[in-house]
Formats: C-alpha cells, sequence, structure tokens
C-alpha cells in the first residue's frame, strides 16, 4: 500500500515505515502529525484518485528529528567580467517515519468543526467593529477607518489621510 500526499507544498510517494526528508515542519521532534491532502492512494491494486485530494483520508507521521541538508554552492561568474559572487545555504528539514495510510475516517470530523468556527467569527466581527468605533477610532488601522467610512456613505474618504479620516467619522 502506498499513498502519494502532499506535504509542506511539495508530493511525495509514501509507504508504510517509510523514512522522508521534508521541508522543516513546525511540530516539535517526537510529535505525530496527521497531512490530510492525500491525492491518491494504491491498495492491493485498488487505486483511488482525488479530485485534487480524496476526502477523509489521511497519513499520520511521526517526527524523528529536524536537521539541515547538504550545503548547495551557488556560484555566479561573467568571463572577462571580473565578477564572481559565491553564495550558499543548507536548508532546513524535517525526517519523518510514515506509520499508518487510512483511506477513510480522517477528515470527517475536524472538516465540519472550522466551518462552525468560520461562521461564527463572521458574525461576531461586526459586533467587535462597533464596540471598537464606540471607543476609541485612533486604535484602528486606515483599511477599518476607511471601511466604516463607506459604510456610513461618506464621498471621498479615499483620499483622505488618517487623522482626517477620525475627524469625519467622529462627527
Amino acid at each position: 500500500m502506498y499513498a502519494i500526499v502532499e506535504i509542506a507544498g511539495q508530493q511525495f510517494k509514501v509507504a508504510k515505515d517509510q523514512k522522508v526528508y521534508v521541508h522543516r515542519l513546525p511540530e516539535a521532534e517526537g510529535s505525530k502529525v496527521t497531512f490530510d491532502k492525500v491525492m491518491l492512494i494504491e491498495d492491493k491494486g485498488n487505486v483511488t484518485i482525488g479530485a485534487p485530494a480524496i476526502e477523509g483520508a489521511g497519513v499520520t507521521a511521526k517526527i524523528l528529528g529536524h536537521l539541515k541538508g547538504d550545503k548547495v554552492i551557488v556560484f555566479k561568474k561573467k568571463r572577462r567580467k571580473g565578477y564572481r559572487k559565491k553564495n550558499g545555504h543548507r536548508q532546513y528539514l524535517s525526517e519523518i517515519q510514515i506509520e499508518s495510510i487510512a483511506a477513510s475516517g480522517v477528515k470527517a470530523a475536524k472538516k465540519a468543526e472550522p466551518k462552525k468556527a468560520k461562521a461564527e467569527t463572521k458574525t461576531e466581527a461586526p459586533a467587535k467593529e462597533v464596540k471598537a468605533e464606540s471607543n476609541d477610532l485612533s486604535s484602528m488601522t486606515v483599511a477599518e477607518l476607511k471601511a466604516l467610512a463607506k459604510e456610513r456613505g461618506i464621498s471621498g474618504y479615499t483620499s483622505l489621510k488618517k487623522a482626517e479620516l477620525i475627524e469625519v467619522l467622529s462627527k
């Protein structure tokens, strides 16, 4: 059984108990991570392809360690001009070990909660904006002040500076 999964912006073909070097992950060493962007799963000749990802599929991995890759030398030269630049870097990597590949049941519970959270924040945002408006306009950013001026129907707000916007809105 193998899967093609997107990890840190790159796609990898992974199998159970395989070790993979990926771009540095923010989680600590020894922690477990789940990747839910699974593009393809092959299980005993049975191939499932996602469009673009398979719903409910996930790959669980354990972070073995954080390290730096081999040094890469970048050398630029223009002949007969005396121009030479030598530069280099070492990529930050994480070594992970694939623990399991699940074809279903991973993403369904996680997907419902963020939608509810987003819906709640959308309904709470105008209430917070009204409170901030009544408290102090100077603590708001210029973009927030311009949006407030647009809501109130004030003309010519696009060319006003922050102090002028506060003065117009406080009237």
